[in-house]
């Protein structure tokens, strides 16, 4: 007899060829235990439900209908031929039979409620699903990550600005103090250039020959004198690029304890600034330690990826793991293998930490570093310049008709 096995929400339901239940398993009409096994079911896991049912129409049975591969391999493990059908007449039969049997299985007390019943469950679904999502540690590290570089965007606007406006008062400032926030802080600090002095540059600190060279500047500054209240703005916004310079390095803090529980051996290869920028361009740890090594290179540089292959130009070498010290420091030409070679770590790395949790990263580094060492021996001298023939094309020569009078 063939007969057509279902696993639903409310439990697995089994039926001839007529289309009459022969086997069914009720589960527990508890909404916390609906939500696990409509959970259990989207990661394509039969339930237990279902395996009684197929225990139950085993000795029946010629070949059980299913609706989909998973359930089919569950259905050969008993030695049973099966047929994926979804569409199949006594599978919508079956279908149509649900909110009955739901009443029979104490779900619902009537067939109009059922649409309030799915509705109810499908958003006790979705709240578990968005607090599992909310409960990875990884995305912890990507936000504080993102601020990061927020704070770096917003503070290079704001040192952009101070600057030009200070420097209406004393302009030499701007090439003695490169530094932004050393900058902020004489702006915070002291304010009129009257007031600098070895003494207080000595405490903001300045070296004494560094300070020697501001002070002369400021005494012999060609800026225009302003008051206090045309000052204080300046100050007030010199205020809060200290602070927020304060805000990143509590967030550097942060990120480098949580990539240590979340991803330690991504950590270890390339610090954890640059590990949860990783995380932050693939979007979690688990897309991360799905990805290939060759995409883990370029991360960062999709535009120009792109770019190279739509006008069949040079693909990057690199991405933001650019930002590792091998890489940017080393020659032009070395970059790309060393990049190739940290990239392969990264992945390996990635997936030890997603998967297993082991740690690997003395293994892995030590296998970098080695692989450095031979890419700068191997390749010390830059390659020799291709010489590319061109041939001369001679411009075509132009017809001209000539018009009749």
């Amino acid at each position: 007899m063939r007969v057509t096995a279902i696993d639903t929400v409310i439990g697995a339901f089994a039926a001839d060829e007529k289309g009459e239940v022969i086997a069914k398993e009720f589960v527990t009409p508890d909404l916390n235990k609906l939500v696990e096994r409509s959970l259990l079911m989207e990661e394509g896991n039969p339930s237990e439900e279902f395996k009684r049912v197929i225990e139950a129409v085993a000795d029946v049975a010629t070949e059980v209908v299913v609706e989909d591969e998973v359930h089919a391999k569950y259905v050969a493990s008993k030695a049973l031929k099966f047929k994926v059908s979804p569409g199949s007449q006594v599978v919508l039969r079956l279908r149509e039979l649900i909110p009955t049997l739901a009443i029979e299985g104490g779900f619902i007390r009537e067939v109009s409620e059922w649409r309030d019943f799915i509705h109810s469950l499908s958003i006790q679904i979705t709240r578990m699903k968005l607090r599992r999502v909310a409960q990875k540690r990884d995305l912890l590290a990507i936000q504080a990550i993102r601020a990061i570089d927020d704070i770096d965007k917003t503070l290079n606007l704001f040192a952009a600005r101070l600057r030009e406006w200070y420097s209406i008062h004393f302009p030499e400032l701007d090439d003695l103090v490169r530094d932004h926030i050393t900058y902020a802080r004489i702006v915070s600090e002291i304010g009129d250039r009257s007031r600098i002095g070895r003494d207080r540059l000595a405490k903001l600190g300045f070296s004494s020959s560094k300070a020697e060279r501001v002070e002369k500047a400021a005494k012999e500054s060609i800026g225009a004198e302003l008051s206090d209240f045309d000052i204080r703005p300046m100050q007030t916004l010199a205020g809060i690029m200290i602070e927020l310079n304060r805000l990143r390095d509590s967030l550097t803090e942060y990120v480098g304890q949580v990539m240590k529980e979340v991803a330690p051996n991504i950590s270890e290869l390339v610090g954890p600034l640059l590990g949860a920028r990783l995380l932050s361009l693939a979007g979690s740890l688990e897309s991360l330690a799905k990805l290939p090594a060759s995409t883990v290179q370029v991360l960062g540089a999709e535009k120009a990826l792109f770019r190279a292959l739509r006008t069949g130009g040079r693909p990057p070498k690199h991405g933001v793991i650019f930002q590792f010290p091998e890489i940017h420091k080393s020659p032009r030409w070395q970059r790309g293998k060393i990049a190739r070679a940290l990239a392969t770590k990264l992945a390996i790395a990635a997936k030890a930490d997603f998967f297993t949790g082991r740690f690997i990263a003395d293994r892995l580094r030590k296998a970098l570093i080695e692989r450095i060492e031979e890419v700068k021996k191997l390749y010390a001298r830059p390659p020799p310049k291709r010489e590319v023939r061109r041939e001369r094309i001679r411009p075509s020569k132009r017809r001209r008709k000539k018009g009749r009078k």
